[in-house]
């Protein structure tokens, strides 16, 4: 498998799937704005988003594929089915024991993880009427994501890459189409949500059908696979708990803040997950299998030289992405979301956040490389005390950048920053401690070609970019002429001065 073919397969379609996203938070700054009514969406979304990601693409996937891809090395194709089919079973139980539970106490779990909001009668019932429409989306995404890992430990990555963009076309569609028939039309939004849950688990379903790996109902807790599954799988939700508190907290935090903050966030969020899903997640979901395979088969040669591998693409693309967002926030947030109900106030404050959000760029997306790297080793204890580690500094850092310094929503952006930069670099000392990662040869001039041109792009940027009061007040059309001009110049002169400099495209094919 050619892991930069794989790599720039799951980025387009991760690309196509943010787009969509972007389109859809567009659509509901213009029809919402940031007030009442998204911070009750993005609150109610939010909650079975996280579980989703503890449930299906956090511990699951950490504790599953690794076992998998071992049952697809060293045993047959009946073993591993039986596999897939008994994870599954479990999986689906367990999610909707929660789902339902979700629905029955939402007035409870909107107090404890939004307390602010119970100050006002509205936006509380009418968050907790949308967080019981949306708790379900968790049944439907865990098992999205067991598929997802059966199909790229096959190297079929195609269709989990794509099944996000299902979803961004249900809550377009909803809010488009189906907002004015509501008594509050931000409910089509949640609807959006359930909606776009079933259609994505849809598509999976033919996909594993075509590798003889679509499970069957079969609870059984004595096939040793599922029983280290679930050795696995006790640290691994902790650990990923810890990231999902985390960000519970600081919504907790937001909740008490000035209207709107809570929609800052999730529109810096917004853009932030461009670079994070189509470079991150789609390095994480390629290297994981592949590193997995390579630990079955005891190849610690090509275990080290593949993370390397993954290291050096996400500085090449990560970096540059980071620099650019720090230093057109404005024209990004104005640009995009500045129509309608969202106001010029509105752009400042989603770049406050965006601003912070950019300097821990480099470390949220190299959590999800390295990280990756330990529970290919069926390793989950380790990031498990690195993420408690980072739990403990975000907290700390909220308490003095929100409570002490005042920073408001901005501060609760940059205590996640600093805190994935220091998870990060725990992972990076703790792989080099283990001896799992050996630096290959040429980082010394990698890094001086790169800082040369990320030099450049700043100052093409800086200098395209003009003064920043003009983005609040030009028109739409302006504006995206002028951020696609200032943008292609930037990626030109980046690209540009990387290929003066000796980098070529194929010094970075490698094979898995």
């Amino acid at each position: 498998m050619n892991l930069l073919k794989a790599l720039a397969t799951v980025s387009g379609l991760t690309f196509a799937s943010r787009i969509l996203g972007l389109v859809r938070e567009v659509l509901i700054a213009n029809l919402f704005g940031a007030g009442l009514l998204t911070d009750a969406f993005n609150v109610a979304f939010r909650l079975p988003n996280l579980l989703r990601r503890l449930f299906a693409e956090g511990a699951f996937s950490q504790a599953f594929v690794p076992i998998l891809a071992e049952y697809k090395s060293r045993r047959g194709d009946a073993e591993t089915r039986d596999l897939v089919s008994h994870v599954a079973s479990l999986l689906g139980l367990a999610v909707l024991l929660v789902s339902v539970l979700g629905v029955i106490a939402a007035p409870w779990v909107i107090r404890l993880t939004a307390g602010g909001f119970a100050s006002d009668p509205q936006k509380f019932a009418l968050t907790v009427e949308l967080t019981r429409i949306t708790f379900p989306y968790i049944f439907f995404m865990a098992m999205v994501a067991l598929s997802a890992g059966v199909l790229n430990t096959w190297s079929r990555f195609s269709v989990p890459a794509v099944t996000p963009v299902l979803l961004n076309i249900s809550f377009i569609g909803m809010a488009l189409f189906a907002a004015p028939w509501f008594d509050e039309p931000v409910k089509a939004l949640a609807w959006g949500a359930f909606i776009g849950g079933v259609l994505q688990l849809a598509i999976q379903i033919p996909a594993l059908a075509r590798i003889g790996m679509l499970p069957r109902f079969s609870i059984s807790t004595r096939d040793p696979g599922v029983m280290r599954i679930l050795k696995l799988m006790g640290p691994a939700t902790i650990g990923v708990s810890v990231a999902q508190i985390s960000l519970l907290i600081n919504t907790a935090f937001a909740s008490w803040l000035p209207t709107g903050s809570v929609s800052w966030l999730n529109y810096a969020d917004r853009l932030m997950e461009f670079p994070m899903g189509i470079l991150g997640a789609a390095l994480g979901t390629i290297l994981l299998p592949s590193l997995s395979r390579m630990r079955a088969q005891n190849d610690h040669a090509g275990f080290s030289a593949t993370l390397d591998w993954g290291l050096r693409v996400a500085f090449l693309l990560t970096a540059p992405a980071a620099v650019g967002m720090m230093i057109l926030a404005v024209p990004l947030a104005a640009t995009l979301f500045q129509h309608g109900a969202f106001t010029a106030h509105d752009t400042l404050r989603t770049q406050e956040a965006l601003l912070a959000y950019s300097t821990g760029l480099l470390g949220l997306i190299l959590v999800k490389i390295l990280a990756p790297a330990f529970y290919s080793r069926q390793d989950i204890r380790t990031p498990l005390k690195y993420a408690l580690i980072s739990l403990v500094s975000t907290q700390l850092l909220n308490l003095l950048l929100v409570l002490h310094l005042g920073m408001g929503h901005a501060g609760l952006a940059l205590s996640i920053s600093l805190a994935a930069t220091l998870n990060a670099s725990l992972l990076f000392y703790g792989l080099r401690k283990l001896g799992a990662y050996v630096p290959q040869a040429g980082w010394g001039g990698f890094a001086l070609r790169l800082l040369t041109a990320l030099g450049v792009l700043a100052l093409v940027l800086w200098f395209g970019m003009g003064e920043t009061p003009r983005w609040t007040a030009q028109t739409t059309l302006w504006r995206v002429g002028h951020l696609a001009l200032v943008m292609s110049a930037g990626i030109a002169a980046y690209f540009g001065t990387l290929f003066a400099l000796g980098f070529r495209l194929g010094d970075f094919r490698r094979r898995s």
